[in-house]
């Protein structure tokens, strides 16, 4: 009898790389796929070939389908893939001309080179008008908006060609199916995207001197946009071509809100933090909170129209990576965790700051520097890998706090999650029972879970949740005396070395 199961694909675009998973439909990853990139950054700009970014798909979504189904070619993705979706970095802008073309290298969320445009935008709208129509309480040179003015005042023979407007999930949704198409989550942080209306900002587009003929149509995430080629994306073929027989291409999420997807965060009550390189906190909101001057807290559009907070660190777990590479470049990561482990809550008196990339939040200041702060005679090598670990469980109830967040769980991810030791620091520091998944590849998961949801396989998104994300372990926490005056050391240090202004 021949094979009739069904898979899914979940594909997951990073700053520099690019994940592709395949799973059956009960949740289980079959193959994956990663391809490294590296981006072209001279000073404040940053760019990336936007056909490059297309071959890297092909080539991701080729070597997971050869894993998944060896000697199988083409065929066996048309018979047995059911849908594809994808996820993307936010803020990287591609303009094309009339045929689809690229007209200069895509600009990089990173990008800083825009400043000038920001300001220019700021003191037209102001801060909290801006706010209230796209959830961004900062402007900033990151922004699309910001991006698309400066190519007008930088590159006007560019601007003047430029009639289709892109972000990076937009065009690999085109490349796969030829259809010019976005989600709001995406278009959350453009700036020129209305969060509460859920449409464009007209208002935003006649300043820049965007039509809404040059971006794409608005479909809710999980939505069926066309269909692939299986020949395409084995290799032959050319992007934008589609196929009306192919592979169903449902759209796709923010890199972030596929992950909380992937991680079962689909309703209040629970969040998700992620501890890799730096730390980011997803939380789900009713709705839009209020403009406050002192507040830095974006608000998303998530993957069914409602509302989630985000904050983000620039270093987390690189901090306990410097730490090895640099000074402990023998030792594993567990046997840091095992020196670390002998040492007692609050370090003996040792406090690190973890700001070796500046701070962003709860306290913004990138002019900030990482310290270790109370070092005696006493201190080994432990406390300081001890202190890291407590420094970056503050930072997380730092920025639960700052977001005002109430919540019964906290749903970790990132190689952060592969510590026990870090995450029981984390349960007793936060107050918050702390959950492990089974399923690690959550980005890849949750925009497979929209692939099913807009091809028919699931219910919902809360339905695929329930069904497929498991619990791997739980921290039930256990605060302390010690624990909490561990946390009120970090903050007085901090607040001692960088005192709010």
């Amino acid at each position: 009898m021949a094979d009739t199961k069904k898979y899914l694909i979940g594909i997951d675009i990073g700053t520099t790389s690019l994940k592709a998973a395949i799973f059956d439909t009960d949740g289980v990853t079959v193959s994956t796929a990663t391809v490294d990139y590296t981006l072209d950054a001279k000073g404040n700009t940053t760019e990336f070939d936007a056909d490059e970014y297309i071959s890297i798909v092909r080539r991701g979504l080729t070597e997971a389908a050869e894993k998944a189904f060896p000697g199988e070619g083409a065929g066996a993705l048309s018979a047995k893939i059911a849908g594809i979706s994808v996820d993307t970095q936010g803020e990287t802008l591609i303009v094309t001309d009339e045929n689809y073309a690229p007209l200069r290298p895509a600009i990089v969320w990173l990008d800083n080179r825009a400043t000038a445009e920001a300001g220019q935008i700021e003191r037209q709208f102001g801060r909290q008008r801006v706010y209230e129509v796209t959830g961004q309480p900062e402007i900033t040179a990151t922004w699309p908006a910001c991006k698309l003015l400066w190519i007008k005042h930088n590159e006007p023979e560019i601007w003047e060609r430029t009639k289709h407007v892109f972000l990076l999930e937009d065009w690999i949704l085109w490349a796969l199916t030829g259809e010019f198409v976005t989600e709001p989550s995406i278009q959350s942080s453009t700036i020129y995207f209305d969060i509460s209306g859920k449409c464009w900002w007209d208002e935003m587009l006649g300043f820049i001197g965007v039509t809404e003929e040059m971006l794409p149509r608005a479909v809710p995430s999980g939505t069926p946009v066309g269909r692939a080629s299986a020949d395409w994306l084995c290799g032959g073929g050319n992007a934008g071509d589609g196929c009306a027989d192919g592979i169903a291409v449902v759209s796709g999420a923010l890199d972030q809100i596929a992950g909380a997807i992937g991680a079962g965060v689909v309703g209040q009550g629970i969040v998700s933090e992620m501890t890799g390189t730096t730390m980011t906190v997803f939380a789900p909101c009713s709705g839009i909170p209020d403009y406050d001057e002192g507040s830095i807290v974006p608000c998303h559009l998530s993957y069914d129209g409602s509302y989630a907070l985000l904050s983000w660190t620039p270093t987390a777990g690189i901090a306990l990576k410097w730490f090895k590479n640099k000074l402990c470049e023998r030792y594993t990561f567990a046997q840091l965790d095992r020196l670390a482990e002998k040492v007692p809550y609050g370090s003996d008196g040792l406090v690190f700051l973890p700001y070796l990339c500046g701070s962003t939040m709860p306290k913004y200041d990138p002019d900030a520097r990482g310290a270790f702060f109370g070092l005696t005679m006493e201190h080994s090598r432990g406390h300081m890998v001890r202190a890291i670990l407590e420094s970056v469980a503050c930072m997380l109830r730092g920025n639960l706090e700052y977001l005002g967040v109430n919540c019964t769980e906290i749903r970790t991810m990132g190689g952060g999650a592969l510590s026990p030791l870090w995450c029981r620091i984390k349960a007793d520091i936060t107050g918050m029972k702390l959950v492990t998944l089974k399923n690690t590849e959550t980005a890849c998961l949750g925009t497979a879970i929209l692939a099913g949801v807009g091809v028919g396989i699931y219910d919902s998104v809360e339905a695929a949740c329930a069904e497929l994300i498991a619990p791997d372990k739980v921290y039930e926490p256990h605060p302390s005396e010690q624990s909490d005056a561990a946390y009120r050391a970090y903050c007085e240090t901090d607040d001692r070395l960088y005192p709010r202004t």
